[in-house]
């Protein structure tokens, strides 16, 4: 399960563990293909000119950093990072090269439409997002995604009405942990061809797990083992069930 984690989360910090961190952008080499840049008022200033950058993890990006991102045409992983106060995805659409995108807290985003147009990307994770609460934006990355992580903070749970929008999809990876379904339907996921793995919380009642578990007997779930629930309890059911 944790090779299997690793593998689809594919997070820059585990794979490249020496992965250069610089306070400014100024001080990342012109040829640099991999770098963590953490900005710090108008730090990030130029870093939209190393247009070597194959992967990129930002810190606390604001708006002003988020289009200078939108040049570097050459990259294919790119992570958000908290604390994130950019107000439009709209930069992101350019990157036509991107194969995976982590949003970590978008506060203040309620557009996430620009994603759905990026035609290289196959591993999406959003946390934490303030203002989501329906998947349809992703209906036209029904092909491509690979892996998709929709997931709450350790504090906050993440609100999704269904995954209804997700039916079909050809997704090996679905991580799911701290979010809250509101119609608790698992259903949906049986009917992707391709599905691996399921990381998740208890979003849904025992008897859904245990359904999708007759449905894909190969499908990896810490919930399918029935000694794992040990004193847990299904979760309250929708309110239009109460």
């Amino acid at each position: 399960m944790t090779d299997l984690n690793e593998f689809y989360r594919h997070w820059l910090h585990t794979r490249r563990p020496d992965v250069p961190a610089f306070k400014s952008a100024a001080d990342v080499p012109i040829d640099v293909q991999f770098a963590h840049v953490v900005r710090d008022k108008a730090s990030h200033r130029g870093v939209g000119l190393r247009s070597g950058l194959r992967e990129l993890a930002a810190g606390a990006p604001n708006q002003d950093y988020l289009e200078e991102i939108g040049s570097l045409e050459n990259l294919e992983y790119l992570d958000l990072g908290w604390p994130m106060t950019a107000t439009d995805l709209a930069p992101i659409g350019k990157l036509t090269k991107l194969r995976t995108l982590r949003i970590d807290s978008p506060r203040a985003i309620a557009d996430f439409s620009a994603i759905a147009a990026l035609p290289s990307l196959e591993r999406l994770f959003i946390s934490n997002a303030k203002h989501l609460r329906t998947l349809d934006f992703l209906r036209p990355l029904k092909s491509q995604l690979i892996a998709l992580g929709v997931e709450g903070s350790m504090y906050t749970a993440q609100t999704i009405a269904t995954l209804a929008p997700l039916e079909g999809f050809a997704l090996e990876a679905l991580f799911l942990t701290n979010t809250k379904l509101e119609d608790q339907d698992l259903s949906p996921i049986a009917t992707m061809p391709n599905i691996r793995i399921l990381g998740t919380g208890i979003n849904a009642p025992r008897a859904q797990f245990y359904a999708l578990r007759d449905a894909k007997p190969d499908l990896v779930c810490q919930w399918f083992d029935e000694k794992a629930w040990g004193s847990f309890k299904d979760p309250k059911p929708p309110r239009s069930m109460q």
